[in-house]
């Protein structure tokens, strides 16, 4: 069922009516109206790639559910969503919050603000992807690659390898990398934070600060690739197919493959489903309509390319390599600790 919006005529109304309506519309200014069958989403996925198939879900014949999504266009939209969430938790007005990252979901886990879903995933599904009290899941996911440029660098042989290369001087002012502030570069640090240790982690992060160029993203970095500003630099497997795709000289490398070394970081897509949600039903219905190996193959064969987890999936996505991926092994719920401390630590040391 569709949200539909009813007209009254405004002569219908006496003047006290009428400024019990003004005063009613000034109190829910900034609200979404909608009826009891729809379902609230805020999604910090593109609503290009989003929009699409929240629509399909609304089309679906065993679902008479309407969806209203909240989508943010500003580079920090998963950290304002995920504010906002956290602003509202007295008062959720959203249901299902779609991330296309994780550690902010897991910061409402920490905070208490989500409910525990009965997911609908194998028991092969990766430990990693699912919350240690259901609270959240993960799928589609993007890796963090290295970009490299094949005109600056045609030789295999010059290839880098490794994410901490970019804290080699052979490398300095000729690779870049995201400022480690939002997103998944600031996911990628805390993960090897809890891996590595907090301070060696800093020592690689002061050490590519003063190597490598730092810019603003990761589209930016991949676009600085691309374009031969540098020779290379980390970004998302979403922004470097891109760039390859538009026919650049570049190259995608998994990096860290090696036996002693970590493995790959990929980060998936996370649904959540708001504690006290307006429409848990309806949520949980959607939540399951998303959690399918048909929207992972969806996700794969747009533009991003991502990556499905789930082994039924029968689209491989153009950004996998032919050999097997290494993946990183990874816990998401002890990298997220202590976040606002260390996202305070970066920011200061990226703060020029």
């Amino acid at each position: 069922m569709s949200l539909k919006t009813v007209c009254v005529p405004v002569a219908s109304f006496s003047a006290l009516q009428l400024v019990s309506v003004a005063v009613w519309l000034a109190f829910c200014s900034g609200c979404v109206s909608r009826s009891e069958s729809d379902v609230v989403v805020y999604s910090a996925l593109d609503e290009d790639f989003a929009a699409p198939i929240l629509a399909a879900f609304e089309r679906s014949t065993e679902n008479e559910v309407g969806v209203i999504g909240k989508y943010d266009i500003e580079s920090t939209k998963t950290v304002g969503l995920a504010n906002q969430l956290i602003a509202e938790a007295d008062a959720p007005r959203c249901d299902l919050f779609w991330n296309n990252e994780i550690m902010h979901t897991v910061r409402l886990q920490k905070l208490g603000i989500l409910e525990p879903h009965d997911w609908r995933v194998p028991s092969t599904w990766p430990q990693d992807m699912v919350a240690s009290d259901g609270t959240w899941c993960g799928f589609a996911a993007r890796a963090r690659v290295l970009l490299v440029n094949t005109d600056l660098l045609p030789s295999i042989d010059e290839h880098p390898t490794r994410v901490n290369e970019l804290a080699d001087p052979k490398w300095e002012q000729n690779c870049a990398m995201a400022r480690p502030l939002f997103g998944t570069t600031a996911t990628h640090f805390a993960v090897l934070r809890d891996i590595i240790g907090k301070e060696k982690t800093l020592e690689l992060l002061q050490s590519i600060h003063d190597n490598a160029v730092v810019l603003s993203g990761n589209k930016q970095v991949a676009q600085a690739v691309s374009s031969g500003k540098v020779a290379w630099g980390l970004t998302d497997t979403d922004d470097a197919i891109i760039e390859k795709d538009l026919g650049y000289p570049v190259e995608i490398i998994y990096p860290d493959q090696q036996p002693e070394q970590p493995g790959t970081l990929r980060i998936p897509n996370t649904l959540a489903i708001l504690k006290n949600a307006p429409h848990p039903v309806a949520a949980g219905k959607l939540a399951d309509f998303l959690m399918t190996p048909e929207i992972e193959d969806r996700l794969a064969m747009g533009r991003s390319s991502q990556l499905p987890i789930s082994k039924e999936s029968k689209f491989p996505p153009a950004v996998l390599p032919s050999e097997p991926v290494r993946w990183m092994r990874v816990d998401f719920e002890a990298a997220a600790e202590d976040w606002d401390a260390w996202a305070k630590t970066l920011a200061d040391l990226f703060a020029n």
